[in-house]
């Protein structure tokens, strides 16, 4: 073979082997990118969930009084109060779908329900997540800790155990805050009860609505810090830019506001709990309108 026609064959080859590489870099980035882009599913309509007869709504199963299962394996609660009635003026159905706190943004972005009611507390993080309705509930953290060993003041708690449930504001406030207290994540709210009741931890936090009810039933158990961090409020969330549904959800609660339907919604769920330790004013919001 002639020298010049080796060349030839050879920088062919080289070619041809540099644009191979090239394009299965290019394709393995692709597929890179892909598999870490979040997963959007698209949101049903307003009008696919009348046509479908059903709305399904994410809450909570384990976190009495706000969304738990009773005896006989039915949702109750302040959260699920209010999810039948949105359900029965809509004219459907409501599927109830059980959420820990780290997953209700991603019950939302896919799909897998129309709304959250899980005590979901409005922060800015979340809001460029899922939009937000109006509010229907005001809380701040607070922390139950063992009669005799009782927690009064967060400074306390450096270099102790604080137990907190994932995905919770409870777990933001206090990796921002306090990075001296060792946090014990848990999923599930019952496992961080449980994980408190066997002394894994010093502390738990969370709402103070929910820790003070969780102290009034359980003795031996007292909630030394009432109200940490901002106040905050609790509302319905969506899907980001199902504005559709967002607008309705909105109006149903403004419409409620003329029958006093949140403070109903105390009387009958939380007021069996709290007694007269809690005033509903504190916590109800009626409207969507704070004082």
């Amino acid at each position: 073979m002639k020298k010049s026609n080796l060349l030839t064959v050879i920088l062919a080859f080289v070619t041809t082997f540099f644009l191979v590489a090239c394009a299965n870099k290019s394709s393995d980035k692709q597929s890179t990118s892909s598999t870490n882009a979040p997963s959007v599913a698209k949101a049903r309509t307003l009008d696919d969930i009348k046509k479908s007869g059903e709305i399904s709504i994410g809450v909570f199963s384990d976190k009495k009084p706000f969304g738990y299962v009773d005896e006989n394996g039915d949702y109750q609660g302040y959260d699920v109060y209010y999810g039948n009635r949105l359900a029965k003026d809509l004219g459907v159905k409501v599927k109830y779908v059980p959420v820990e706190a780290a997953s209700r943004v991603e019950f939302l972005t896919s799909a897998k329900v129309d709304v959250i009611l899980a005590n979901f507390t409005v922060t800015d993080e979340r809001k460029e997540q899922v939009d937000f309705a109006h509010p229907y509930m005001k809380v701040s953290l607070g922390v139950v800790s063992p009669e005799g060993k009782v927690i009064t003041d967060a400074e306390q708690l450096n270099g102790k155990k604080l137990i907190v449930a994932k995905g919770t504001t409870a777990e933001t406030y206090f990796s921002e805050n306090f990075p001296e207290v060792e946090l014990i994540k848990f999923d599930q709210y019952s496992d961080a009860y449980s994980a408190l009741l066997d002394g894994r931890g010093d502390a738990f936090s969370t709402d103070n609505t929910e820790v003070l009810a969780w102290a009034i039933e359980n003795k031996g158990f007292e909630v030394g810090i009432t109200s940490l961090g901002n106040v905050d409020t609790i509302a319905p969330a969506v899907q980001k830019g199902n504005t559709e549904l967002l607008d309705y959800i909105n109006k149903h609660i403004e419409g409620l506001v003329a029958e006093n339907f949140f403070h109903k919604n105390y009387e009958e769920t939380l007021h069996p709990v709290y007694g007269d330790q809690a005033k509903p004013d504190e916590i109800v919001v009626e409207g969507g309108k704070l004082d």
